[in-house]
């Protein structure tokens, strides 16, 4: 039986949440504000009015089109997810299923491989993508950004996929269905919860890496983080522009997590509770 919590305690518990939320948020609000002030009012010191100018944003277009590195950065988080998806699907349905004597250790090296410091392996990555042809393209970045979330969406699906009974799959093999409809038919259907916070949670994750995107692109690829980065010049940080930049940035993905928070909320929680 449920332990009763009292209203006093569920405004206390109220009140420490939206206090950590406020916390977390006001960096992303402080750029916001920052946004819509001058340059001198920015410099200026701590300030949560602003004056309400547009000059920043105005700015920001005229020295460069937002809406080339807008399209670069959605083509490469959609495709590098979308690729992904398809490499970790029958990949989490092996280890989920066909488990062998190695599939937790393949998991925990797959997993390992986020713990590696970027930087380590910067110099042999450019020299691939330098002899390959692939750097500033858009197919290089999309291969390269799978790759780096991959393991995190192998973990998610096969957690999701652990959780499916078995026996559905099996009765689905006595029913005469091929490895393929089962996969796609049977497994997939079942798992679209999972699946559409898998995909969620690594367009975000791809649509804010900055590390390879800066490092491997120039002009023609470059999505919004090289756009935000730009902005920082050898006589100094434009804080009031650099923040209308940064604004731009993540605007497409808060508004995209805003209405799918709760598909999210349900794919992270999947089979959490029985």
């Amino acid at each position: 039986m449920a332990r009763a919590i009292s209203t006093k305690r569920k405004a206390v518990f109220t009140v420490a949440a939206w206090i950590v939320a406020l916390i977390i948020f006001f960096p992303i609000l402080y750029t916001i504000i920052t946004s819509f002030k001058s340059e001198t009012e920015a410099i200026a010191g701590f300030n949560l009015i602003p004056s309400g100018t547009l000059e920043s944003y105005a700015e920001v277009q005229g020295q460069y089109n937002y809406f080339k590195p807008f399209m670069n950065s959605v083509i490469l988080s959609v495709g590098s997810t979308l690729l992904a998806l398809l490499i970790a699907i029958p990949a989490a349905w092996s280890m989920a299923f066909s488990p062998g004597k190695r599939t937790k250790d393949i998991l925990m090296w797959m997993l390992s491989t986020k713990m590696m410091p970027a930087v380590a392996v910067l110099f042999p990555i450019y020299l691939i993508f330098r002899n390959l042809g692939l750097l500033d393209s858009r197919i290089g970045l999309t291969v390269m950004l799978t790759m780096i979330n991959l393991p995190i969406v192998v973990w998610m699906l096969y957690t999701y996929f652990r959780e499916i009974p078995s026996e559905i799959l099996e009765a689905a093999r006595m029913d005469g269905a091929s490895l393929w409809n089962e996969i796609v038919y049977v497994l997939t259907p079942m798992a679209v919860p999972g699946i559409a916070s898998t995909m969620l949670l690594n367009i975000i994750l791809a649509w804010n890496e900055a590390f390879w995107t800066i490092r491997l692109t120039a002009t023609n690829a470059a999505p919004l983080t090289a756009f935000i980065s730009s902005f920082s010049s050898p006589q100094g940080l434009f804080w009031a522009k650099l923040s209308a930049a940064s604004t731009l940035a993540i605007a497409p993905i808060l508004i995209m997590g805003w209405f799918s928070q709760k598909q999210l909320v349900r794919g992270l929680t999947f089979g959490a509770v029985k």
